[in-house]
């Protein structure tokens, strides 16, 4: 009995205990960065007492003993604590969106990802600060299906970018719309201020921005001051570029070895090579590890009702070329108001300026000069190459140091934004915002007289030293504007009906406004030295009755739209997303400025429905979709196509005067209009297995019709072209993409995704014969129907004759030798004809793909990213020179010497059929990179608290590290702007290796 009293009395006090008011403080930080959230709200589970933390974090509240707190934070996600008498309770919350509720740019707003009928990846910014690039477009390299970029290793260049593959034989450049301003490049943007880059892929996503995107959407959208939040972010990387590689040329022995072999089977006098005992690494001497250096400071504010941040970056970047050089200064402010619960007004502005020293020296020079030659002479002089090779290449260290920084292109950029957006009706929103985008650059040059060199001779005779007097200084001058004023208005409506219902429709009216102007000119002069200081490179330094040449140009385009969209979404299941847009540009005749375009797409979201959920076990979600859009493309043509314009033509003599000739620049089509692109998309997106496995798949058709063409017209009796609307190109394809997230314990977690993507492009009708053909670099491209656009088009090599036998058995040009190539008779007449000239491969590589794995346990993370291509070809054009007077690819070793010798290699000589293009100078361009790899630290915040100290992350990282490929030229990547004439490399920029130290710190 006694025992049972006590137990009673216990029990009474406990729950008297317990049910006491307890005062309970605390701090509530974000898990991301352990910032402090303002204005979490703070409440006690089950009844009506709530607070909110201050601005740094802080919170009290009184609550039970026994109670239970709950923290809930717009965007991330809701955390509910017991108290158990705890008198101090710290909270970190997590962002709230799942990939699947993050929202997505779709072109005049944004949608759930998860309501999405079109094709819409996204990579976030956090990706993009993971590399050192001074231009944010190089980073997306490998990242998304579909999305093929070829870079360039030269300082501050951007890639070339294409977006399933080649719409149109004129322009396939994709559309930037930074922050919803349209633009051309996105060169300005600091890549640590952007938050996410969302690629629109297919035309039902596109088809909103009417005529312009065509050839797909890269949308950004930069870093806002987070709300709740005052925050201080430093980053900084410092590193070395590398190349990895260098062209595999013959050294000073086995030039003497070629050259002399090339004399004999010329029947030429013998070289004497008595004065020429040098044995000089050219590409050592013009090549150089270079310096990078990038730097990122933002400063965001957040007050009750309005947030600004402040982002400045720089970045400094070498070029692994002697004397290049890239600098950019950014500076962007970004404000936002809340003026009230139903209006809010803001504004960004952002300044830019670059500085290029561009490389001057060719690069091929390098590759050609003759290793024989010594750099200078013994009294310091400059040396002359060979009197076989001074016509064709100079001392390319003379030449560097010559050309040292006599050029500078300064430019100097400034976009700015204002917004105003109202909510009324509870449902309604109305958006006005205003635009510009202004842009100034400035190039001056100067090309100074040449030093005194000296020529070593050959065998007994004498070195000389000589002045070349025939060549002049130049002063060259540019200067470069364009101007953008851009508006748009819409109206929004966003409704949920008895919970079942989600409606979102848009109305919109937009208008964009784009001049340019250029004007340019040089002046030369025989004698005139200038100094070497940028500010006296002006025409008028030079008199001006010496040489003169000037050049501008300057366009006016203007383009108005109006647009609407329908979503609509039942039960999170039945999903439907509709677009139109009325188009009209001033690129047409007035008669053919209109078009209208639009989409439909239709969504099922299978893993919603109740059989789905009572029988299939983990799948978490499935996603099918189709959709379909139409779209125009006023990218592709001339300015002012429509219209009659002329050309100065040769000039006529008449008594004493010259009179000028004019002639017509070409004949317009009276009914000339946009390139026409529909498109058919069909997808399935997954995840499963508690979300931890995420799956795409993609088919697409997308047809281009109405192709802007120049043709000569049947019974012409001049070659004036003809600019008219005539071919059809199809581009279809699949893209994969998967991807795995999982955490093993509490301290470890890990993710590996991967891509992969096939297009196939095919010309069905091009021009106005059957037999129609645009060609591109000298015959080496060609498109015409049925084949692939710029394809590679040129004799098939079979091997090498190695008997006259071979040669009266075997098709061959009548000015065929042993040792020369043999080629494929194709249309099988017994002769070699430019009739055999057959398809070689594409330059577009068919198939792309990347991945990527990353780890991270407590404080470590580690991450590995690659990527490729397969399927196309690379014209080694710069290998066309081993058939002259320069130096020899290394595998000219190899040539034939004999019958047997080689089936391959062709004798070394300079006989021109053995110049012809052909298979011979075509590489595999496939290949595999390892694009980059970072080991980084992430300090314990406990640690870092007393010196006030957020967050503090150190990490290493390599890029490009290896490339596993067989192309012989510095990189795989071969020149693909131009669409009919892709794929050669005749001196490709190297794409080093960048090995840096970077920190990311936070205040």
């Amino acid at each position: 009995m006694k025992g049972k009293l006590l137990l009673f009395f216990y029990l009474i006090s406990v729950s008297y205990v317990f049910g006491q008011n307890i005062k309970v403080s605390g701090t509530v930080t974000d898990a991301s960065d352990q910032g402090p959230l303002i204005g979490v709200a703070v409440s006690v589970k089950g009844s009506t007492t709530a607070t909110q933390t201050n601005v740094d974090g802080n919170f009290t509240i009184d609550v039970p003993a026994n109670g239970t707190l709950v923290f809930s934070y717009i965007g991330y996600a809701t955390k509910e604590v017991a108290v158990n008498n705890q008198a101090n309770i710290n909270v970190t919350l997590s962002s709230g969106l799942q990939e699947l509720e993050q929202v997505v740019v779709v072109g005049y707003g944004t949608q759930r990802k998860r309501d999405v009928t079109g094709t819409v990846a996204s990579v976030k910014g956090e990706e993009i600060e993971k590399m050192t690039v001074t231009n944010p477009i190089n980073a997306l390299q490998g990242k998304v299906p579909g999305l093929t970029i070829s870079n360039s290793g030269t300082p501050g260049a951007t890639g070339t970018v294409r977006i399933r593959g080649i719409a149109s034989t004129n322009n396939s450049d994709p559309l930037y719309v930074v922050d919803g301003v349209l633009q051309d490049n996105i060169d300005y943007l600091n890549p640590a201020d952007i938050e996410t880059i969302d690629l629109l892929k297919d035309a039902s996503s596109t088809a909103i921005y009417g005529l312009r995107g065509a050839n797909g959407v890269i949308a950004i959208t930069t870093k806002r001051a987070a709300r709740g939040k005052s925050v201080v972010n430093l980053s900084s990387t410092v590193g070395v570029q590398h190349v990895q590689k260098q062209i595999d040329v013959t050294d000073a022995e086995g030039f003497k070895k070629l050259y002399s072999a090339t004399l004999a089977n010329l029947g030429s006098t013998p070289f004497d090579f008595k004065n020429y005992t040098a044995n000089t690494d050219w590409q050592k001497e013009i090549l150089r590890n270079a310096y990078i250096n990038t730097n990122s400071l933002s400063i965001s504010n957040t007050g009750e009702k309005s947030t600004t941040l402040v982002n400045v970056g720089y970045s400094d970047q070498d070029g692994v070329v002697k004397y290049s050089n890239f600098k950019k200064f950014i500076a962007r402010l970004s404000q936002e108001t809340k003026v009230n619960d139903a209006i809010r007004v803001g504004g960004d502005i952002t300044g830019y300026h670059f500085r290029n020293e561009p490389m001057r020296v060719n690069l091929n020079s390098a590759v050609w000069a003759v290793p024989i030659v010594p750099i200078r002479s013994e009294d310091g002089l400059f040396n002359a190459m060979p009197s076989f090779q001074r016509i064709q290449v100079a001392n390319p260290v003379y030449a560097a140091e010559r050309l040292r920084n006599t050029s500078v292109d300064r430019g100097y950029r400034a976009t700015g934004s204002l917004f105003g957006e109202i909510k009324f009706l509870k449902d309604f929103t109305w958006k006005s915002t205003v635009y510009t985008d202004l842009r100034f650059n400035n190039l001056r040059s100067y090309t100074p007289l040449p030093y005194t060199v000296v020529y070593l001779g050959e065998g007994t005779s004498p070195t000389t030293t000589f002045f070349d007097k025939s060549s002049r200084t130049t002063v060259f001058q540019e200067a470069f504007e364009r101007r953008m004023f851009q508006q748009d208005h819409t109206l929004n409506f966003d409704k949920v009906l008895k919970e079942d219902h989600r409606i979102n429709a848009m109305v919109g009216f937009t208008t964009v406004n784009i001049s340019n102007t250029n004007l340019n000119g040089s002046r030369t002069d025989s004698t005139l030295v200038v100094p070497n200081d940028p500010n006296l490179w002006y025409l008028d330094i030079i008199s001006k009755d010496n040489i003169t040449s000037v050049g501008g140009t300057g366009r006016l385009e203007s383009n108005v739209g109006v647009f609407g969209r329908l979503s609509y979404a039942y039960r999170n299941k039945y999903l439907l997303n509709a677009t139109i847009r009325r188009d009209g540009s001033s690129k047409f005749a007035p008669e053919n400025r209109w078009g209208t375009f639009g989409s439909v797409g239709l969504g099922w979201v299978a893993s919603e429905e109740d059989f789905f959920k009572d029988n299939i076990k983990g799948i978490d979600f499935l996603k099918l979709r189709a959709a379909w859009g139409k779209l125009g493309n006023s990218n592709s043509f001339t300015d002012n196509a429509y219209q009659q314009l002329l050309n100065t033509g040769s000039g006529a003599v008449f008594g004493d005067y010259i009179y000028p000739a004019i002639k017509r620049r070409f004949d317009p089509d009276p009914n000339l209009h946009w390139e026409v692109i529909q498109g058919l998309d069909i997808g399935m997106d997954v995840r499963a297995l508690e979300n931890r496995l995420s799956a795409e798949l993609n088919y697409y058709n997308k047809q281009t019709t109405d192709l802007f063409t120049t043709v000569i017209l049947p019974n012409s009796n001049d070659d004036i072209p003809y600019y008219t609307n005539l071919g059809k190109v199809t581009n279809k394809g699949v893209e994969i993409s998967l991807g795995w997230n999982d955490n093993l314990g509490e301290d470890f977690s890990y993710s590996v995704g991967g891509n992969f993507s096939y297009v196939k492009n095919k010309v069905v009708s091009i021009g106005n014969t059957s037999n129609f053909q645009l060609i591109g670099n000298g015959g080496a491209n060609l498109t015409e129907t049925g084949k692939s656009i710029g394809y590679f088009y040129g004799y098939r090599q079979v091997g090498i004759y190695q008997t006259t036998a071979d040669l009266d058995r075997m098709p061959a040009m009548p000015t065929s030798l042993p040792g020369d190539i043999a080629f494929e008779d194709t249309n099988g007449d017994g002769v070699i004809t430019p009739a055999d000239r057959t398809y070689l491969g594409t330059p577009f590589p068919p198939y792309s793909y990347g991945f990527s794995v990353s780890v991270a346990y407590k404080g470590f993370d580690a991450s590995i990213d690659g990527q490729g291509v397969a399927g196309n070809k690379i014209y080694a054009q710069w290998k066309t020179a081993s058939f002259t007077q320069l130096n020899y690819p290394a595998n000219r070793l190899n040539a034939w010497t004999g019958p047997g010798s080689t089936n391959i290699e062709p004798i070394i000589n300079s006989r021109s059929n053995n110049l012809l293009f052909s298979s011979y100078f075509l590489e595999d361009g496939s290949y595999f990179r390892i694009r980059n790899v970072q080991l980084g630290y992430t300090f314990n915040p406990q640690m870092l608290t007393k010196a006030g100290i957020q967050k503090l992350r150190i990490y290493l990282s390599g890029q490009n590290i290896k490339t596993w490929s067989k192309v012989s030229g510095y990189s795989p990547e071969a020149q693909l702007s131009s669409i009919t004439a892709g794929g050669a490399d005749n001196g490709v920029y190297p794409v080093p290796s960048i090995y840096s130290f970077g920190l990311n710190l936070t205040f």
